[in-house]
């Protein structure tokens, strides 16, 4: 079987189980996608939800949470970890697009990825998600599926991006890096996983999995 067939097999499945995809990260626009996904960083996406309510009350623009703080910002993001990197890193990037971009986040990878706290993972995420641009965002988790699914060899994630993008249609890489995300909370965990149940490795899967 080619890794063609395999990916086109695994849309499959991907698309019947989930037909209907949305960003687990809950925001208003681009800005506030760009926070959220910047604390999911080491940090599950459900102790995000439960901490940006707080945080966009007190500023959901650039403009107001650029003269917040960074101590203030901490104190509310404490719960999802690397605080004080992030804190700093969300009081830095909110004066920038203030300063640079009048509010704005940019539509730009590069522009994104010069921003505090902002790298490809980030930037991926919020081109696709927030302004629709075609890109798949590579975690360690698509990572590890990827390499369980035979569509990559696993090297780094860098290769393993290049690898899905050759393997799925362009139009499709924003719908599909969200429905392997699902997949792999719900049926292809990192720990505790029986292949021979599971609806892609059962048919698609190596025999050794990380």
């Amino acid at each position: 079987m080619t890794r063609q067939e395999r990916a086109e097999g695994i849309m499959k499945i991907l698309d019947k189980l989930y037909p209907d995809t949305h960003i687990p990260l809950d925001h208003i626009d681009p800005y506030t996608l760009l926070v959220a996904v910047l604390l999911s960083a080491q940090c599950t996406d459900k102790r995000v939800n439960l901490v940006t309510p707080a945080l966009f009350e007190l500023a959901s623009d650039p403009f107001v949470m650029s003269k917040i703080p960074a101590e203030e910002i901490q104190d509310i993001i404490r719960p999802c970890g690397l605080s004080k990197a992030k804190s700093n890193a969300i009081s830095n990037l909110s004066k920038i697009l203030v300063e640079k971009f009048d509010g704005e986040v940019p539509a730009s990878f590069t522009e994104l990825e010069k921003l505090p706290g902002v790298g490809h993972k980030t930037a991926s995420v919020v081109m696709a998600q927030a302004f629709g641009i075609p890109a798949f965002p590579v975690d360690t988790h698509i990572h590890r599926l990827a390499y369980r699914w035979k569509l990559s060899t696993g090297k780094n994630v860098v290769k393993t991006e290049q690898d899905l993008k050759s393997a799925f249609p362009r139009e499709r890489w924003n719908d599909l890096h969200l429905k392997i995300i699902y997949f792999g909370r719900e049926y292809c965990p990192a720990r505790g996983h029986d292949p021979t149940v599971c609806p892609v490795c059962s048919i698609y899967g190596r025999k050794t999995l990380f």
